[in-house]
């Protein structure tokens, strides 16, 4: 099996398959309303996201409350930070930082 990223207009999915129909595949299976537009297979055996990149800073840690708002969003970013704020009622930047940082953390 290889790791194949699979791009869609508001997903970057990444996951194993044994080819690149199975990459289409899988992808269909999780989000058969999205259209593909991109489907790269990976070229080593790991993914890697830049913590500086998403500018988080320090170690961060899994938030349950982040891991149940992309649950219930179905993984729509800006969905479960909305809920983020309805539920802790912090500010926008936290729920975007916890959001993207639990997104980082491969929830």
């Amino acid at each position: 099996m290889a790791l194949y990223e699979i791009e869609t207009k508001l997903h970057i999915m990444i996951g194993w398959a044994d080819s690149h129909d199975g990459a289409v595949a899988l992808a269909g299976e999780h989000y058969p309303d999205e259209e593909i537009m991109r489907v790269t297979k990976r070229p080593k055996d790991i993914w890697v996201i830049s913590k500086g990149m998403l500018g988080v800073s320090g170690v961060g840690e899994p938030s349950d409350v982040a891991r149940d708002c992309l649950s219930r969003a179905g993984g729509d970013k800006l969905h479960a930070i909305r809920l983020y704020l309805l539920d802790t009622g912090v500010d926008l930047h936290e729920a975007q930082r916890a959001i993207e940082t639990n997104m980082s953390l491969g929830w």
